[in-house]
């Protein structure tokens, strides 16, 4: 029988070492795998807001959000995140290691950490393109979208994030800014981004009288919609533990480098959704805001996650998620036509979630003799990122109209996106219910009807 070896110091240290790397990796392996669960919630919630003949088209462009920003991250986007944490002036050797034809960005045995952060953040940017599709949907073009959203998705909130959420951002280094979860650098960029295209797109035929009031457009599928935010809830678990930092052999640190643990992250997710839940129910007594108002807890929380006591947590996602409705409204009056309430959710919640965390949070030391966190601090931050969503997303979509590819026309709306840019049908009941015309051609298509009615009080 052939003698066992014991194993030296430094061979049990080295399997240590492994078994902590192979941890890290496995970690944020299902982080991306729940981040995924964001998306198809997107698609599922876009498409139940969707009137019946524009369902697909609402389903088709989260799908291609997706297929285009994760190679576009892959070409560019990585690149940006890891080079421009000064500002705008890159830095040559962090961007030049970040490019597609770089060891690091392929299959290389002795790199098990560059592949799945990548992976994470591409799952972040796609986030971005998912936020703004909901927005647009019913009207604009899918080419004019698929642009906006590799801009936005594979460049400026990458920017964001290089100034915000980069151990070395100029905006932590120089300002203290403080968004372990990205309510900034994700959320507000796409938030303010997408209010500026809506800006430029208009509003859905119908949803405006010539006397300045608003008309509901009622989405099918109600329980398709709660359903698919609830299905980005279970997400955002993903999301954020893509937000901490595994640490092998020592304890989590955040972002930017300060000790945390999961502990905190699950305390703080869970009262800020709970929060949000029932604060827009006050304000509404609707399933869909209701659902949209955890959403909103949980983004209005992101800043502190880290920091924040669980009943403060609470109160926070409560808070703003009851006013998310209202900020809503004040759209519609201006006659602005955010068909699921994309700015109020995700850019309104992202800033009240940092301006307030600048109140509860002022004071409190960073690492590495980084300015403490102050009010100032997240309110600058909170308008940097603003800026950097709104500016170039209302910049872009002028472009777009001008050029006359933004929206689709009058005619092809008033059939339907499904008809005229997937083109396919979403049920098979749709004659049924909706009955058939004739085209000049003599050939037969679906017609479909579609209702409005005055808006309710929210």
């Amino acid at each position: 029988m052939e003698e066992q070896k014991t194993p030296t110091l430094e061979e049990l240290q080295s399997l240590i070492e492994m078994t902590n790397t192979l941890n890290m990796e496995i970690f944020y392996w299902w982080c991306i795998a729940l981040m995924i669960m964001i998306h198809a919630g997107f698609l599922s919630y876009e498409i139940g807001a969707s009137r019946l003949k524009n369902a697909l088209a609402a389903g088709v462009k989260n799908i291609l959000a997706f297929g285009f920003i994760v190679p576009t991250f892959f070409l560019f986007g990585w690149a940006i995140y890891n080079a421009f944490p000064d500002g705008l002036v890159p830095r040559m050797d962090a961007l030049m290691n970040a490019m597609p034809w770089s060891q690091a960005m392929g299959p290389n045995i002795k790199d098990n950490a560059t592949g799945i952060f990548w992976g994470a953040f591409a799952l972040f940017a796609a986030t971005t393109g998912s936020i703004l599709s909901g927005a647009i949907i019913e009207r604009a073009r899918m080419s004019a979208f698929i642009v906006m959203t590799i801009l936005l998705g594979s460049v400026l909130w990458l920017f964001g994030a290089a100034w915000g959420w980069h151990p070395e951002g100029w905006l932590t280094v120089q300002w203290g800014y403080h968004d372990v979860g990205a309510a900034g650098v994700v959320h507000m960029i796409a938030g303010f981004f997408a209010l500026a295209v809506v800006i430029n797109l208009g509003a859905r035929i119908g949803r405006f009288n010539p006397d300045g009031s608003a008309n509901a457009i009622v989405g099918h599928s109600m329980p398709m919609s709660v359903v698919g935010l609830m299905m980005i809830i279970v997400g955002f678990f993903g999301f954020l533990g893509g937000c901490i930092i595994y640490s092998s052999g020592a304890q989590w640190i955040n972002i930017y480098g300060a000790p945390t643990t999961l502990s905190a992250f699950a305390f703080n997710t869970l009262m800020g959704f709970a929060g949000g839940l029932i604060g827009a129910y006050l304000t509404t007594r609707e399933p869909y805001w209701m659902m949209s108002g955890g959403l909103v807890g949980i983004i209005s929380v992101a800043p502190g996650l880290d920091l924040y006591h669980p009943g403060l947590a609470y109160l926070i996602g409560m808070g703003v998620a009851a006013m998310a409705p209202l900020v809503n409204n004040l759209l519609l009056k201006f006659r602005l036509d955010d068909a699921v309430g994309a700015f109020a959710v995700h850019g309104f919640g992202g800033f009240a979630g940092l301006v307030v965390s600048g109140v509860f949070l002022a004071g409190y030391p960073n690492v590495n003799g980084m300015p403490e966190i102050s009010f100032l601090g997240q309110l600058g931050g909170a308008l940097v990122m603003a800026s950097l969503g709104f500016i170039p997303g209302y910049l872009i979509s002028y472009a777009l109209k001008k050029a006359g590819v933004l929206r689709v026309p009058a005619h092809a709306e008033e059939r339907g996106l499904d008809l005229t840019e997937v083109p396919a049908q979403a049920y098979p009941e749709w004659t049924a219910i909706y009955g058939e015309t004739v085209k000049p051609n003599g050939s037969v298509e679906a017609t479909l009807v579609v209702d409005s009615k005055p808006a309710s009080a929210q």
